[in-house]
């Protein structure tokens, strides 16, 4: 690569990469998976800089670079397992605002739909694409872009109801 395009791409990286690693996290909700991702989706970026000549699809080719990644990544069987049990609830002395409150609860509940519907819901509801733009991220079909936004939402309704239960004020 030459000085040009790499200067090119350093100062794409200072740009961008804070919200490709809000982003990932999104996906993950995971800060250490996220910035993991983040860097294999900037390698691959990296990689391929002098072939990308639409300046536009960069961002497309990152954010699918993205996505494959965090759908690579679910399914190595290191993944599955637990080594350290959740954290405490916390206490009436932790005292987490509302909003922030609320945030935990979204990423908690995103964490439990499978990878293919969370990548669904944060690109198409969190990034602000729309089903064509999400089916080409994600290297699908429009179609099973609408279907898993669909189970997406539904299982989404589901975790976040009981979770929901769980944080109104009984009596």
């Amino acid at each position: 690569m030459d000085e040009a395009a790499e200067q090119a791409f350093e100062e794409y990286f200072r740009n961008r990469r804070e919200a490709v690693r809000r982003n990932a996290y999104l996906l993950c909700g995971d800060w250490h998976r996220a910035d993991d991702l983040a860097q294999t989706a900037f390698v691959a970026l990296h990689r391929k800089w002098d072939t990308i000549r639409e300046p536009a699809a960069v961002d497309s080719y990152l954010r699918r670079t993205l996505v494959r990644a965090m759908i690579d990544d679910t399914r190595r069987p290191w993944r599955r397992e637990r080594a350290v049990p959740e954290p405490p609830e916390p206490t009436a002395a932790d005292g987490p605002t509302d909003q922030v409150a609320t945030r935990h609860t979204l990423v908690d509940a995103l964490r439990q739909l499978p990878p293919r519907q969370r990548a669904v819901l944060v690109l198409r509801f969190l990034e602000g694409m729309d089903v064509a733009a999400t089916a080409r991220a994600m290297g699908c079909r429009e179609g099973t872009v609408k279907s898993q936004t669909a189970h997406g939402l539904a299982a989404l309704r589901t975790v976040l109801g009981s979770a929901l239960d769980d944080l109104r004020p009984t009596g």
